[in-house]
């Protein structure tokens, strides 16, 4: 069938480089292998960051007249070759769906939420007007795809039930990923690259560098490593962003053993994540971490902050260790027991990338979406 798509925080397109990007991206392609025809029905953002009560104004009229234009495009359709079903991936209160609700409703077919999160807090102050669409986008959803877990317990207070809750783990093409043949090879061109020293254990850390809770995790990571710096070990930081100065003043005082790569293509970076030992971030209000999912099917451990989603993917003392959210110390201590085993980390690697191939790979999430849809639009 044919689909309406949409992404109010982030278009699939847009230029620079997120999760949530990557995320749109591939259940595009997760609808598309189960055999539906998507369309991004628009590329509008409506997403405000800084709570200004007139530029949210302004963002509503754009998305009501955006959507306006689209009832009036599909009705003049045949209506065998209108949308079936409309599709909205991570509207929330800062970047709420204007426009799904409004069509949906107007051409009478299902509305389709995905990483959708409602947020009680947000009911009065700078962002009440996005949160009061969020809601009623919510309660009009004919279904809602959780992606995060920790979304869920207050889904389920608004709607009274989990009843229109679909679990669906997140997910990668794994094809993209894997265990090379020859690592070594690929540890060794990494250290001519960048001058460091092979026989070191590498520990990497993939993310945009950009105020918020990027620059806190990499703050704490610096902390944390800081703590064991007695140790044998060496920091490869892959990502690039408008807050790099400041990430960079974090590890100041480690000096040069920490490497900077800049942002990398996905090719490049999946030869990173074949060559480091130990994938490392604290994920400070993480909803799951696209990077960790990418390091694990990679055949990488990791060592993560127990926030949001996260323990979705790294399964504590299987596939990696999971350290309290926001705790240096424990993140310090979880880091320094992998280092001191390889073997254990050589284990959890494999246990990783048979853990992301059974359940976070996009062949499973199409069929998950597929059957879930056709119960929808038979």
């Amino acid at each position: 069938m044919r689909i309406a798509f949409y992404a109010p925080l982030k278009p699939p397109a847009h230029p620079r480089p997120s999760g949530d990007r990557r995320m749109a991206r591939l259940l595009i392609a997760a609808l598309a292998a189960a055999g539906h025809r998507v369309e991004l029905a628009s590329r509008l953002r409506s997403f405000d960051r800084d709570g200004d009560k007139e530029a949210q104004a302004d963002i509503a009229g754009f998305a009501t007249a955006a959507a306006d234009r689209l009832i009036r495009r599909y009705r003049s359709e045949p209506p065998r070759r209108r949308p079936a079903l409309w599709f909205t991936y991570h509207g929330y209160y800062k970047a709420p769906d204007w426009i799904g609700p409004r069509v949906s409703l107007a051409l009478g077919i299902p509305y389709v939420l995905a990483e959708t999160s409602h947020a009680p807090k947000r009911a009065h102050g700078a962002w009440a007007d996005g949160h009061r669409q969020t809601e009623k986008a919510i309660e009009l959803a004919a279904l809602i795809a959780v992606i995060n877990p920790a979304d869920r317990f207050c889904l389920v207070d608004l709607l009274g039930s989990g009843r229109r809750l679909l679990s669906l783990p997140p997910f990668l093409d794994t094809a993209r990923f894997g265990v090379p043949k020859d690592r070594q090879r690929s540890r060794r061109r990494i250290a001519r690259r960048h001058g460091i020293d092979p026989g070191v254990p590498w520990l990497l850390a993939v993310a945009m560098m950009r105020p918020g809770d990027k620059v806190r995790s990499y703050r704490l990571l610096a902390e944390a490593l800081g703590r064991i710096a007695e140790r044998r070990w060496r920091l490869i930081v892959v990502g690039a962003g408008e807050a790099e100065a400041e990430v960079r003043g974090a590890f100041a005082a480690l000096g040069g053993r920490v490497t900077y790569t800049g942002a990398l293509t996905a090719q490049r970076l999946s030869s990173y994540y074949a060559g480091a030992d130990l994938f490392v971030w604290p994920a400070i209000s993480e909803a799951y971490g696209m990077a960790l999912l990418e390091a694990q099917a990679s055949g990488l451990p990791a060592v993560a902050g127990r926030a949001g989603g996260v323990a979705r993917i790294v399964r504590h003392a299987k596939t990696g260790l999971l350290a309290p959210e926001g705790d240096a110390g424990a993140f310090a201590q979880a880091v320094a027991r992998l280092l001191d085993q390889p073997e254990r980390r050589a284990a959890m690697g494999r246990a990783a990338r048979e853990k992301v191939m059974a359940c976070n790979d996009i062949a499973s999430a199409s069929d998950i979406l597929a059957k879930a849809l056709a119960r929808l639009v038979p």
